[in-house]
């Protein structure tokens, strides 16, 4: 059982299709206060348990509270992507999941993050390993879903699944639309 911190339908393909292949059951957990505007975040939602209702997993809607979360960044604001302001917004939302886990007794928490081709993962793995310190009996599985093959499937499983494909990861400082 892994604890599977998703920001969306489309990146979380990769991990859900990795799982079902291993049979590894998850459950998917939505906890992503830096969506904004809070429209993004329902349409992200709402394709999220789709998809989980299609493959039979287990959804967790974390709360929405995108001002704890400009708290948390305050100050970063500026940073450009793949800088620091990521690394806090990854550390807080996995913390939120290692946190969750403990309390459902889940032994591993995994993240689709680990799937999109724009971010870092060696920040998701040092966000990761950061989220489970104070939780000795939790394991942070990095599985970097973008190299493991997946991300061909990933492609023709979005054509196929006809998800909501946004456009930027999700918080106002990475959408120049906003």
């Amino acid at each position: 059982m892994i604890l599977l911190h998703a920001c969306c339908a489309p990146c979380s393909v990769s991990a859900i299709e990795w799982a079902l292949a291993h049979n590894i059951r998850v459950t998917i957990f939505f906890f992503n206060p830096n969506i904004y505007p809070r429209e993004e975040y329902e349409i992200r939602k709402n394709e999220l348990i789709r998809y989980a209702k299609s493959v039979d997993f287990p959804f967790i809607n974390g709360r929405y509270d995108h001002k704890l979360w400009l708290t948390a960044i305050n100050g970063l604001e500026k940073q450009p992507e793949n800088g620091i302001r990521c690394i806090e917004c990854f550390k807080m939302r996995l913390y939120e999941t290692a946190k969750l886990a403990n309390l459902k007794k889940i032994k591993k928490i995994s993240t689709t993050l680990t799937s999109s081709k724009w971010k870092n993962i060696e920040q998701i793995t040092e966000a990761g390993e950061w989220a489970i310190s104070n939780y000795p009996s939790i394991k942070f599985f990095g599985e970097n879903y973008v190299e493991n093959k997946l991300l061909k499937h990933k492609q023709i499983s979005l054509k196929k699944k006809s998800f909501y494909n946004q456009s930027y990861c999700g918080c106002e400082f990475s959408n120049k639309k906003l």
